[in-house]
């Protein structure tokens, strides 16, 4: 029996873990395998030419890791995708059936190898003169993640090297006219492409449709090109990658009759009903497990998403294949009222006075809720908190309703200042901190540089080092973890302030596709800015850049930005 067709067979009788969207897939290569016998049937699956580009995969090697050096030989969920693209052709011409092979599977089961692969089977063996290749991606960087891999395919072959001349960033095969390029968006042009193979890497990190367009279209003078996605997925459920994978699904679930016959997908994901903790679960998302995938380092993702919230999603993302939403709340409110309090007299004996102290600062818009947060780091590896905010005075009848928490006796407790007024006035804050001042050894002031750059300066004249604090995944994310793992370990003291606790309990943690974090204030329903302040203090608090220095309130001067 043919690997594509053994592939099939093997998940269908259940000797293969595989979720429903690869048992569709396979459903419909065996039931294409059934029509292929009619006779009006337009398309046949010819074995030889499956086998053809299976076969060309082990003349190439693995370049990286474990693998590094040894023949490129493909597994068989591999050979069933393989096989698919390059052995099912129209009856009449032997010309190849389909033009768009979408590929949905998690991290490390090997897509670029595999992209690469295929770059280089266009490139040599598919008997296509003056053949482009493609890799693309939004950054010539991600681009050239595919490019180098053939690129080191090519490189560690004796044979090859006498076929193919390598350039920085082109491989040309000067008798057949065929080269092999990285294409990324950001690219001075796009115009002129003759495209037969696109390899688009990451398409999920694609913002807007405009590349995947251009090489679409670039295909048109060709009479077999191939449009090849290969993904995890995502985030985005607006862009270009959730619309081919919604189209995927249709066509393998035939939604409402649909069908089209020159459109193959592979989508290995955990099905909804699934337990994301169970490492079956992990088997049918993962068809490299055991191979490029180890069971270990899905356990010890796994026990952190289990731990950190935040996490969750990003392992259900990039380990499951689940597209998800880009938003998750936050804190673990149980470890977090668990987190140890302090008499009056144990806050006495941290001496504080003596220590590093760094401030948070978070300006919202004036009529809203102000915070500050004053940040001890401590000796023995655990943090102490400070926060204290501000609402304007006639504004808190109005906040009350529309929060529906007691902030008059939050205010009579001492956690929160009534400014006089309809608005926030900046030089209460600035007074609070003074006065702070003179007795705990305020090291910096961390703020958040939107609509506080005039409280900045007015501090640094002041005598203070302020430090800006760019609100980007690169500066928050690592800070944004770290505060919520020492809330899981009982080492940050916060001593129950209600503000503080409310917005924690309010606050959403967004992600990247590259796994960072960062609050966001649009995706809460209610104030989460004393959180936003503990988040911002400890940017740079994590660090402890001053742990061994003695006090020297004024030591230092001037605006620093991170």
């Amino acid at each position: 029996m043919d690997r594509t067709s053994k592939y099939a067979r093997e998940v269908l009788a259940g000797n293969i873990p595989a979720n429903k969207l690869v048992k569709l897939a396979c459903k419909r290569h065996m039931d294409d395998m059934k029509k292929s016998v009619r006779k009006k049937y337009p398309y046949k699956f010819d074995k030889e030419l499956a086998d053809r580009a299976i076969n060309f995969f082990p003349f190439l090697k693995h370049t990286t890791g474990e693998w590094a050096g040894r023949p490129f030989v493909l597994v068989l969920w591999q050979c069933f995708i393989i096989g698919s693209v390059f052995g099912w052709v129209r009856k009449k011409d032997g010309v190849r059936r389909y033009r768009t092979a979408y590929v949905q599977v998690p991290r490390k089961n090997g897509k670029s190898a595999l992209a690469a692969g295929i770059a280089l089977y266009g490139l040599l063996a598919d008997g296509e003169a003056r053949a482009e290749i493609y890799s693309a991606a939004t950054k010539r960087d991600q681009a050239k993640i595919i490019f180098e891999e053939a690129k080191r395919m090519v490189m560690t072959s004796d044979e090859l090297m006498k076929i193919v001349d390598v350039y920085k960033l082109n491989l040309s095969v000067p008798d057949t006219f065929s080269k092999f390029e990285p294409l990324a968006s950001e690219a001075d042009s796009l115009d002129g492409l003759n495209v037969y193979f696109a390899l688009i890497d990451e398409l999920h990190a694609h913002k807007t449709r405009e590349l995947w367009d251009v090489l679409e279209t670039a295909t048109g003078a060709r009479r077999q090109p191939l449009m090849f996605p290969i993904t995890t997925a995502g985030f985005n459920h607006n862009g270009i990658c959730y619309e081919q994978y919604e189209y995927s699904t249709k066509i393998l679930n035939h939604t409402a009759g649909m069908e089209d016959d020159r459109y193959f997908a592979y989508i290995a994901q955990m099905d909804p009903e699934d337990d994301w903790r169970d490492p079956e679960t992990w088997a049918k998302a993962n068809p490299n497990l055991g191979v490029s995938v180890k069971l270990e380092d899905l356990e010890a993702k796994a026990k952190k998403a289990k731990e950190i919230p935040a996490a969750q999603n990003n392992f259900l993302c990039k380990h499951l294949n689940v597209w998800v939403n880009s938003e998750v709340r936050w804190m673990d409110m149980e470890r977090w009222r668990k987190c140890p309090t302090l008499t009056e007299e144990e806050v006495k004996a941290l001496k504080l006075e003596e220590l590093p102290c760094i401030v948070g600062v978070d300006l919202s818009a004036t009529t809203d809720i102000t915070s500050i947060n004053f940040e001890f780091p401590l000796p023995d590896g655990r943090v102490y908190v400070h926060s204290h905010s501000f609402i304007p005075e006639d504004k808190v009848d109005e906040k009350i309703k529309r929060d529906k928490v007691p902030y008059r006796l939050w205010e009579k407790q001492g956690f929160l200042t009534f400014t006089p007024g309809g608005v926030v006035d900046y030089d209460w804050i600035i007074s609070y901190i003074m006065t702070k001042a003179k007795i705990w050894d305020i090291k910096e002031i961390c703020y958040d540089p939107w609509n506080a750059t005039q409280m900045a300066n007015t501090l640094t004249n002041e005598g203070f080092l302020c430090v800006e604090i760019r609100q980007g995944y690169k500066t928050l994310s690592e800070p944004t973890k770290d505060l919520f793992k020492l809330v899981l370990r009982g080492k940050y003291i916060h001593n129950n302030n209600p503000v503080l606790s409310w917005a924690m309990s309010n606050a959403v943690a967004v992600s990247d596709p590259a796994g960072n974090i960062k609050l966001d204030k649009s995706k809460a329903q209610y104030r989460i800015d004393p959180a936003v302040a503990a988040v911002i203090s400890h940017v740079r608090a994590i660090l402890r850049p001053y742990e061994n220095e003695s006090r020297s309130v004024y030591s230092e001067r001037g605006i620093a930005y991170l």
